[in-house]
This record gives structure tokens, sequence and C-alpha cells, in this order.
């Protein structure tokens, strides 16, 4: 079935996600809010809404790619600064006011080896004040605490509770933080970004996000492209006035700006708006990363030509899957090798659905290529359900006001701050079945672990509503063969039940859990969980 995604936001008279966004200026209301215990502001004021950019008036293509610079591990902490920057998102436009790591966007690429530990130094010189409208009635951007603060958390990374990123474990500009990450776990494409509680949104929209290349031995060996002809893609989506700069949309209630979704209309890859890729007539292996806030990028080529997908999040599938669209939801990565043999002279363009974000323009002339795509990636042991020694059904809720607005969204039932429910043992394997209650995919993630999706299955929604009872209305779903790998980030369907079996290897200690989509996250979609030995 195709995931279902709600509008944009209501009353803005916006598609969410429409190709084109016309620039205009228009004050933007919401309806009246009464009468209801969800109806916390009864007042909409009047917001002007700056100017926006049409991206479609822009030339495309005249950008090169932007490639991050790459940082290795070596004896000492590598050392990186989140800062305020600037940075030209496309040639015609003027640079754009970024808080970023290293000073680019995305921030440089981290290479490490699996296996050998690696110290980060992170140091917080922002400044004092956020730039982007901070809603003090969310959990934990509470009136009382700092405007301004950072906390890094490395997505898919196996690291001790104390390393890992929690989203009250932040610190304010002028402090730094130093964290280890072991790197005891096979070759992968993670990333890293802030998640600091109550402002993650706005942190990651301003720019603060990079990649975290891991590599082993196995993976080195079996020849797939690499050095210049590997590259990051990394995709995200902002919303941008005329003169270039980030225009985060807000309710109408001056003092609740919190919206349910973000979407933009201009499409950035490695932080440019319609960039070019020079390439040769061979193979290229491209590690794709979807940063946005909400938006799931369905890819292609044009024409749609295939491609071979070789890896998803937690690293290499068992063998490659031919692939002509990929559906990535935020915080899920995408390993993929694009041949661009027999385009030689001519180029190709990736679309999101109908729109282009970028294009490979293709050298003439036939090209040595020494690389390959074996066969056979590594062994993928599919974990039997009879591994597992519990088993718990959570749910996916969502909390509307008077008007059928989204105010609220929970996870089981629970509040941030209510007693930790889930507590595996350590090395336990469990059975976690999501019950997706509301009308969104949700891209659920869990820190510290690996999984593999069981199956997804529907079930009747109101039954389940009215009595707590998960009657199924169809067979079990079980993955397609690119989600048959190993996981960190998996998309949860409306009116269906995802099932992950975990085994909580590692450490002990205090985890969270949480939707991907970074509004529903910021509004207490997010859940800790405690490993105890």
């Amino acid at each position: 079935m195709h995931p279902s995604r709600r509008r944009f936001l209501e009353g803005l008279g916006w598609l969410a996600g429409a190709a084109s966004l016309r620039a205009w200026s228009m004050p933007m209301a919401m309806p009246a809010k009464h009468g209801g215990a969800l109806c916390r502001h009864p007042v909409a004021d009047q917001t002007q809404v700056p100017r926006l950019l049409d991206p479609n008036r822009l030339a495309p293509f005249v950008d090169p790619l932007p490639v991050p610079e790459v940082l290795r591990a070596s004896s000492r902490p590598l050392q990186l600064v989140m800062r305020e920057s600037e940075q030209r998102l496309h040639r015609d436009l003027p640079p754009t006011r970024l808080w970023t790591y290293g000073g680019s966007l995305p921030g440089p690429t981290i290479e490490a080896r699996s296996g050998e530990a690696l110290a980060v130094k992170w140091s917080n010189q922002l400044p004092l004040k956020h730039f982007l409208p901070i809603d003090h009635h969310v959990c934990g951007a509470e009136p009382d605490q700092p405007e301004v603060r950072a906390v890094v958390h490395v997505h898919g990374a196996r690291v001790p509770a104390t390393d890992d990123g929690y989203p009250t474990d932040w610190f304010v500009p002028g402090q730094s933080r130093r964290q280890t990450y072991p790197n005891r776990q096979d070759a992968a494409t993670l990333w890293y970004h802030d998640h600091t509680m109550g402002i993650e949104r706005l942190n990651l929209y301003a720019g603060l996000f990079g990649m975290y290349l891991l590599r082993d031995e196995h993976e080195l060996s079996l020849g797939l492209p690499s050095g210049e002809h590997e590259l990051p893609l990394v995709l995200s989506d902002r919303l941008l006035t005329e003169d270039g700069q980030l225009y985060y949309p807000v309710s109408g209630v001056s003092d609740a700006p919190w919206v349910p979704e973000v979407f933009g209309n201009a499409m950035l890859v490695n932080g440019a708006l319609l960039p070019r890729l020079d390439v040769r007539a061979r193979r290229y292996r491209f590690r794709v990363l979807n940063a946005a806030n909400g938006r799931f990028f369905r890819l292609s080529l044009r024409g749609q030509r295939p491609f071979l997908q070789i890896g998803s999040d937690q690293g290499l599938l068992a063998a490659p899957v031919s692939q002509t669209s990929l559906f990535l939801a935020p915080g899920e990565r995408a390993d993929l090798v694009i041949d661009f043999a027999g385009l030689g002279g001519g180029g190709i363009e990736l679309m999101n659905d109908a729109v282009s974000l970028m294009r490979f323009n293709v050298a003439a002339g036939q090209e040595s290529d020494a690389s390959r795509v074996p066969a056979v990636l590594r062994e993928v042991v599919r974990v039997p359900e009879s591994k597992a020694t519990h088993a718990r059904v959570l749910t996916i809720d969502e909390y509307a006001d008077c008007v059928a607005a989204p105010m609220l969204m929970l996870l089981d039932g629970k509040h941030w701050h209510e007693p930790v429910s889930e507590k595996p043992r350590l090395g336990d394997t469990e059975i976690w079945s999501l019950v997706n209650l509301t009308e969104d995919t949700h891209p659920i993630h869990l820190h510290l672990v690996r999984f593999q999706i069981l199956d997804r299955r529907p079930f009747d929604v109101d039954e389940y509503l009215a009595s707590r009872t998960l009657r199924y209305t169809g067979p079990a779903q079980p993955p397609p063969p690119h989600e048959a790998g190993w996981k960190d980030t998996a998309q949860v369907y409306p009116g269906m039940v995802t099932r992950y079996i975990i085994t909580f290897e590692g450490y002990a200690g205090r985890y969270v859990w949480h939707c991907h989509l970074l509004e529903h996250a910021s509004n207490e979609m997010m859940r800790p969980f405690e490993v105890v030995a």
C-alpha cells in the first residue's frame, strides 16, 4: 500500500509537498480554537508570511554538487565546531544564514573503521539567541530553558548511553562535549545530527547534520566503487524567502508557533539547489540520506532507468536489489550504485516524483571500470521469531483539537516525563508490534540497536480504538527485499501493525525511541527505554 501523509498546514492554501510554491505575501490566520481540553490557544494572530522563493525561477544545474570535507579518525579527538555561517544554496541567491558543523551544510563527512574507537570534541559556538521560532509550550523548550542548546547524536551508532546524545544532555554556547564512538558494528551509512529536546526540529532545519561512514574489511574487499567514485547525497528541503533566507512556517499563534509538519519546495542535495555532478561512463556509489524534517523522497532516475540498492540503514543487504524507484523516509539511508555506462556524452536527472533534484552529466567516451557489484554482498541471517523472549504492543497516537488540527503526538499514549515502561534486558531479543492509529506514516527509530522488520499487517483501527482489540483485516506482508536487511529506522504505515525484531546488545543504560518526523518528535512522539543488565 502507498503510505499516506497529511496536509502541510490547514488554512494556508498551500498543498503539502507541492513542486512549486509561487512567491506571494498574505496574512496567515488559523481558525479560532475553543471548547476543548486541547484547545490551548483560543485566538489566532495574524502572521505576515514573507514573499517566498519559487525555485522554478532559478537556472537548473549550473552549480557543481558540493562534496563535504572528509574527516578521518586519528590518535587525537576530531574537533567539530557548531557555529553560525553563510552558504550559497544556488549561484543566483545571496548567501543563506545557517547553523552548521564545521562551517558547511551538510557538515564534514566523518569516516571511521569498524572496531576502532573514535573520539569527537563537539564545541558549541552558536549565538545566544535562536533565529527560528521556539514554541515554549513544547516539552523541553520551556521559557526557563536556555534558548540555544545542542547535543549530538550519531544516528545508528552502537554507543554507551553517556555518548549517545540523550535529548536532555545538552550544552550551551561556550561549552564543549567529548563523545567516544567504539564503532563495534558492521560497516554502515550513519549520520550525526542535533538531538536537543524541544528544539531538535529547529536546529536541524538550521543545518546541524552530517554523514558518518563506518567501513570494515569485508566491505572494502568487495570491489565496490570507491574513492572519487563514491559520494554522499544528503537530501533535505527548505522554504526560502526571495532573498534566499530560511523560512520556518508557524501556526499563526504567536506564543505557540509549533506546526505538525514542515515541507519545503526548495529541494537541496548536499546543501545545493538543483546542482549537477560531472561523472564518467562507469559505476558510482552514492550514500543517500534523507535529512529532511518531514519530507519523504520518492527517488528515481528520469525515464525509470534502473539502479542497484546494495545497502540500507545498518549496512549492506544480502544481495543487490534492482530498483526503478525508492521511497525514503526522514532518517532512512540507502546505499546505491548507478551505472552510467551507455550514457557517455549525455546525462540523466535524479528525480523526486516529477521534480528534478539534480543532474548527472556523463563524459563522452568509454571508461575503464574495475569496480564490481557482487551477486552476494554479505550474509544477513533472518532472526527467527522463536528467538524473542518478550513481545510488546505499542501504539502510535495522535490527538487533535476541537477543529481537528493535530496538537499532540504520543508513543503508546505516554508523555515523555512518564516513568520508563520499556526495560529490555541486555542481550535479550524482543518483538515490538507498532500499532499505527494515525493517518501518517511514521519513521520510527530506536537508538543503540539494529533490528529487522518481520512484517506489516492491516488491522481495524476503529475496533482497536473502541475495544483495544487487534482484529487483522488482511494477511501479514513480509518486508520487500530492500527492507530485509538490518535497519534502525523503518516506515510504520497507517492502519497497519509493523513488527520489529530487536536484540538489545552492546550496552546497558537509558536511550530513546521516537518518530523521525521532527515536528512529531518535538511534540512528545519520543519516549525513553532502558536496557538493564
